[in-house]
């Protein structure tokens, strides 16, 4: 699932690298490479995160809902506040401008706080030691798709990037095409015309003398 990190700071930098690590897993796959030392530790994996499905949804509307308010409003700084530090190197100016899209297509995000989340990435603990999670809110015609970073501060989940983007749940059929208005017949008896040449017979009053 690849989208469009909206964050900035340190919530690229993370992106940067899983990019990086790719392209080296490439590389490395191009060409042979000597084998690792046997005291060499192995690469470290995401492991499942240990958070029920209520702490899972808390955190995921109460991130949307901030930032739908922070749309609405064009004000950035309670949505800055809930972030962890590395989130917070953003201003609230700067979140602005990454946001000012959203902003002017007027996106209303208010249909989270109703709707059930769908993840397509269960709640994971990355090497780094943040929570990742991603999925969508399916909606008609059109669904809401987010990817989520929370970083460990003093003992509470905190923000540290959200990746939003807004797409099709389903193929909208084109508008069916107006029916012919009904039109009404009316039978009338037409004239006869007179043939060609005929004359109408019309009786005189007779004159008596």
């Amino acid at each position: 699932m690849t989208l469009r990190w909206l964050s900035a700071g340190l919530g690229l930098l993370v992106l940067g690298l899983l990019i990086l690590g790719a392209v080296t897993t490439s590389a490395q796959q191009a060409s042979p490479q000597p084998q690792p030392h046997p005291a060499t530790p192995p690469q470290a994996a995401a492991k499942p995160a240990n958070i029920d499905r209520n702490g899972v949804l808390m955190l995921i509307r109460s991130t949307l809902l901030a930032l739908d308010h922070a749309n609405q409003t064009g004000n950035y700084t309670v949505l800055r506040d809930l972030g962890a530090p590395g989130f917070q190197v953003n201003t609230a100016a700067r979140l602005a401008e990454i946001f000012v899209k959203q902003r002017g297509d007027k996106l209303d995000l208010s249909g989270v706080a109703v709707i059930d989340p769908q993840l397509s990435l269960l709640p994971q603990i990355e090497p780094n030691g943040l929570l990742h999670m991603a999925g969508f809110f399916p909606s008609v015609p059109s669904q809401v798709n987010f990817e989520l970073l929370f970083a460990p501060v003093e003992g509470q989940w905190r923000l540290f990037g959200v990746s939003l983007s807004v797409g099709q749940s389903a193929p909208v059929a084109p508008p069916a095409p107006e029916a012919p208005a009904a039109k009404a017949v009316v039978s009338q008896k037409q004239a006869t015309p007179p043939r060609p040449g005929a004359t109408s017979k019309q009786s005189a009053p007779s004159a008596t003398q």
